[in-house]
């Protein structure tokens, strides 16, 4: 602040560092490079093109008939106005209660946020928990925006190589001398679907609790898990049935089929929920009206959402055998979520143009490696099978004729 200049007041100073008209250094992050594929697929599917569409991270079916049911009567009782910077309180009542029923966690609801799907989620979270320049560990491969959110708000991304010898899953060992302020975990992952088991993430969150290196635990695949040789089995554990002093993110897009919602949730260790509360009223003041009081119906729908995770193994056996007829071997384990994370290096040291060549001439969408690990990523190509069986025989087919 220049001499003379009390807080709050004006300056006519140019800052020497500003040549004119431009972006901010913080904004400059890399985009999501599947986006554009998904853009491009769509584009493609308006020409009457056929598109076999594996690069969707989301569910083809649509929200809960109880969701949908509690929708229309939200429209018609409620004004839907701004809510409680927090979430109504129904709504964090009865995530907590799905913590009850589903894990056996006691969970206050005060300790409960209600967020604008977790991506919402993430930039309350880093923003409570991390101090510009706050050394945050990260595995790569990875959700990209952590990454970039961490990147945008001035944290140093410390990279935390996984691969196969670990199920692409950080062990202690890999994390210790890091000097980290935070850390992240995702169980199930997304590119790889691959899983901490219950005594790998009690490790991990005790090991964080003794250095006080704040654990983000990404569990928004929870609830879509399979049998696979050398994993676990059954429902993943969340980080709150170990220790409390980390965040856990959590939300109805993908287990529940309810994306363009964009509702999630957070529990919150005591020491941030004011932070988080403050936070969130001046970020976006409340989560969407319309969907807080729809979602309170999603804990309803067990039975149906299971029913969709069935129909989701069965694809995923579709696809890996598919794959291994095809040639495509090396692909991770994919023990939760729904994505078979592929490598490709026998085909290309490009996976970014095989990606769109594998669009453009044969109709297959899929996801660039480069999204999830800016090193390796070159080698890999993500695929969904949270689509249709039909989708997925066609591309499939189409991926024969393109080998030919």
């Amino acid at each position: 602040m220049p001499a003379g200049c009390q807080y709050g007041e004006m300056t006519t100073h140019a800052d020497p560092r500003r040549r004119g008209f431009g972006p901010s250094l913080r904004g400059q992050v890399e985009p999501f490079y599947v986006m554009k594929v998904w853009a491009a697929a769509a584009a493609r599917a308006e020409r009457g093109e056929p598109v076999y569409n594996l690069a969707a991270g989301q569910p083809s079916t649509p929200a809960p008939k109880p969701v949908l049911a509690a929708a229309h009567a939200a429209l018609d009782e409620h004004i839907l106005g701004y809510t409680e910077a927090l979430g109504i309180m129904p709504l964090r009542r009865a995530i907590a209660g799905h913590y009850r029923d589903r894990y056996g966690l006691t969970v206050d609801a005060a300790n409960v946020v209600v967020t604008t799907g977790s991506s919402g989620g993430f930039v309350l979270a880093f923003l409570a928990a991390f101090e510009p320049g706050a050394r945050v560990g990260l595995v790569r491969p990875g959700y990209p925006a952590y990454r970039n959110t961490l990147a945008a708000l001035g944290c140093m991304v410390v990279d935390i190589p996984c691969g196969p010898e670990t199920r692409f899953q950080p062990t202690i060992p890999m994390i210790e001398g890091l000097g980290l302020d935070g850390l992240i975990v995702a169980s199930p992952a997304n590119p790889t679907g691959t899983m901490l088991s219950g005594p790998e993430l009690a490790g991990i969150a005790t090991w964080c609790a003794g250095r006080e290196v704040r654990l983000v635990s990404d569990e928004i695949y929870h609830g879509i898990t399979y049998v696979t040789e050398g994993a676990t089995t059954g429902r993943p554990e969340s980080a709150w049935s170990t220790d409390r002093s980390g965040i856990v993110v959590n939300s109805f897009s993908k287990y529940f089929s309810m994306t363009g919602w964009r509702i999630g949730w957070m529990l919150v260790p005591d020491d941030l929920v004011d932070t988080v509360d403050a936070l969130a009223g001046n970020v976006a003041i409340c989560p969407p009206a319309p969907a807080q009081y729809a979602a309170i119906a999603a804990f309803d729908a067990y039975a149906e959402c299971d029913g969709h995770v069935h129909r989701y193994a069965d694809n995923r056996r579709m696809l890996i055998d598919g794959l291994h007829g095809l040639g495509f071997t090396r692909l991770a384990p994919a023990d939760g979520a729904f994505y078979i994370y592929a490598d490709v290096s026998h085909l290309t040291d490009d996976s970014e143009r095989l990606c769109w060549d594998l669009l453009q001439t044969a109709g297959v969408a899929t996801a660039p490696g480069r999204d999830f690990d800016p090193v390796l990523g070159h080698k890999y190509l993500r695929m969904s099978f949270a689509g249709s069986s039909q989708t997925l025989d066609g591309a499939l087919t189409a991926l024969q004729r393109y080998l030919g």
